[in-house]
């Protein structure tokens, strides 16, 4: 398959041409033309320079690495002095979400579900906060603001239109630049542990109702992590912790969860049906109750009644205070979960000072959730009426957070108490960048189906089945329940030791995604496959916009033009159909025709072929604005 092609002198086609003229800018009248205007003197220029921020290729992510290559080539041949700094994947983390150190970078975004996901990435009033809220530090009150607010307040067909303006208003001015969705991988065996295939293995469900095979013994399933970060940080608001959520989802249990249906073969497609397991993809997700029993929903007043399941508990760890080095007790007390804990969840993640300080500080994860709460009523232990800022769509989105414990027991309230007086009018905390929120060490105290045992910091974490949970009682449900007595999370940052091991029979599952480059591994045991599931995080080039060159849209653009997805998806990623090329970031049911990989008239295009770039049309696009002195871009 060949990339959208440009016009081979020109490198520019119809369809950048109509996006340029819909943004109506150039790079030197973008805003800021008095820092990227061109300099005459060539005594005084200074080449254009540009630091790509990306993760070696070592260290679990060989995709993102080659693509930070592919594009530092690039802008080399315009004359941009680049250069790619890496950092390990803590560290790249931090200098994006924390420190908002970068020019550029290439990694993997989160995403999620439902387009909602870019309110908080992309609206102003995340400018300065940290988290995957706005990491562009991205402002636009007159066009984007107003469509992601837009979006939230629609339903049906009109948030259906809603959100098609948003995502073309966001591929004309490019706070980030999407490349491409791959579906994520995972080794495992099936003679200990079977139906791994039944649901999202990117989710604590995925760990849940699996069928045990009873020749073998199942007390323990062996997971393998890449991210050392897992076996180390158990704080459910950390923004650094990547492909934290299964931990989180087994720990913390949340109103209701997303769910992947699959299809009955006479209800699945044509298409569905040649792919297999793939029929499991972001499509056919519905968000389903799991510790509410219902809720019903009234769209005059926008209020949710939501019924939470009675005589569950806490499994708490904070009785005895008998920890060792590592965090470890063995001394537990349950605590009741009410309605009151989650009218306490939604108020300490809008402000996790809870009202002690003199500004909000809200927590680095989950802020778009919070955001569209208005307010939590407790009717009584397990009834509440939570009153939304945005339609149902949106609303059952902000259900699936996990569920704190409030109280005197409370391990967060303990926190508090012991770092913030009361009443602090002359001290407030730096937004997601204090101690409760980045803390190793926070007690994992939620009311999932498994609850913390013990860790080895930086090597391994072993949760055990929490026998008390609702899954496991007779009630009238068919939710999954754990099966594994225990479920013990490995350190091993090689994808391909990794597979090695759950091959030789080491380990179970590698719950941290594979480079596709381990695709190619043969497997000899009959017992040890892939599994494939479908993905919403996508590949991309971020933009920090408060750097003086990122800060022009249309610089933005020629930067992008600079990336050949079809190239990428077709030799970085190793296997075969594994990634596909997009121009948009949200799952396929919600990309609009305009934005269509194939035909799509907003599609920015690869101005080269095969990954080479048209040297002389690049240019083009850079030489409005800049200068040329001996091949360098000055300014």
């Amino acid at each position: 398959m060949n990339s959208p092609s440009d016009d081979a002198d020109t490198g520019t086609s119809r369809r950048s041409l109509l996006a340029a003229g819909a943004t109506g800018l150039s790079i030197a009248a973008s805003g800021c033309i008095d820092r990227v205007q061109s300099v005459v003197d060539s005594d005084a220029a200074e080449q254009l320079s540009l630091s790509i921020l990306s993760l070696p290729a070592a260290d679990g992510d060989r995709e993102s690495a080659e693509i930070a290559r592919h594009l530092e080539g690039n802008l080399e041949a315009v004359g941009i002095d680049a250069t790619i700094s890496t950092r390990s994947e803590s560290e790249f983390l931090e200098a994006i979400l924390i420190d908002q150190d970068f020019d550029l970078y290439v990694g993997r975004h989160p995403a999620d579900f439902d387009p909602d996901f870019l309110y908080e990435t992309l609206h102003s009033t995340y400018e300065y906060d940290q988290g995957w809220q706005n990491p562009f530090s991205f402002t636009d009150t007159l066009s984007i603001d107003p469509l992601l607010e837009r979006q939230r307040n629609e339903t049906g067909a009109d948030r259906e239109r809603a959100v098609t303006e948003l995502l073309e208003a966001i591929a004309q001015v490019k706070p980030f630049e999407p490349i491409c969705v791959a579906n994520e991988y995972r080794a495992v065996r099936t003679d200990r542990f079977d139906g791994w295939d039944e649901t999202h293995l990117g989710t604590g469900r995925g760990y849940l109702g699996l069928e045990s095979a009873t020749s073998s013994d199942t007390e323990q399933l062996h997971a393998l992590v890449t991210d050392q970060r897992l076996a180390q940080t158990f704080n459910p608001l950390s923004p650094t912790t990547r492909e934290q959520d299964v931990i989180v989802d087994l720990v913390y249990d949340s109103l209701a969860v997303p769910t992947w249906s699959v299809p009955d073969e006479a209800e699945a497609t044509e298409e569905e049906t040649q792919a297999g397991a793939e029929v499991i993809d972001a499509a056919n997700v519905s968000i389903e109750p799991w510790l509410a029993t219902d809720w019903e929903w009234d769209g005059d007043t926008r209020t949710m009644t939501v019924d939470i399941r009675e005589d569950c508990t806490f499994h708490d760890h904070t009785e005895g205070d008998s920890n060792d080095d590592n965090g470890n007790n063995g001394t537990d007390s349950a605590i009741p979960l009410t309605a009151e804990d989650v009218r306490f969840t939604y108020r300490f993640l809008a402000d996790t000072t809870y009202g002690r300080t003199s500004s909000a500080s809200p927590a680095p994860r989950y802020q778009g959730h919070a955001s569209a709460v208005d307010s939590v009523t407790v009717e009584d232990d397990y009834r509440l009426t939570i009153s939304f800022s945005t339609d149902r769509a949106v609303a059952e989105r902000a259900l699936t957070v996990p569920i704190l414990p409030s109280g005197s027991d409370s391990p967060w309230i303990a926190h508090l108490e012991s770092r913030v007086d009361s009443t602090d009018d002359d001290w407030s905390p730096t937004q997601g960048d204090w101690s409760i929120v980045t803390t190793d060490h926070a007690p994992p105290t939620g009311s999932g189906p498994y609850k913390y045992d013990s860790h080895d910091a930086g090597e391994s974490v072993t949760l055990t089945r929490f026998e008390d949970h609702f899954t496991l009682r007779d009630d009238d449900h068919d939710l999954p329940a754990p099966t594994a007595d225990e479920l013990h999370f490995e350190v091993d940052p090689g994808t391909s030791s990794s597979v090695e091991r759950v091959a030789s029979g080491d380990a179970d599952i590698t719950t941290s995604v594979l480079d596709t480059y381990a695709l190619e591994s043969t497997l000899d045991d009959e017992a040890v496959s892939f599994v494939e599931s479908p993905s919403w995080s996508f590949y991309h080039v971020g933009f920090n916009t408060h750097n003086t060159l990122c800060s022009s849209p249309r610089f933005r653009r020629a930067v992008s033009q600079l990336i050949d997805k079809q190239w990428v998806v077709e030799d970085v990623f190793a296997a075969e159909d594994s990634a596909r090329p997009v121009a948009t970031p949200v799952a396929e049911e919600w990309t609009p025709d305009s934005l269509a990989w194939d035909d799509g008239e907003l599609v920015t295009t690869f101005i080269g072929e095969d990954g080479d770039v048209n040297v002389d049309a690049a240019r083009e696009l850079f030489a409005s604005a800049f200068e040329y002195d001996g091949g360098e871009l000055v300014r």
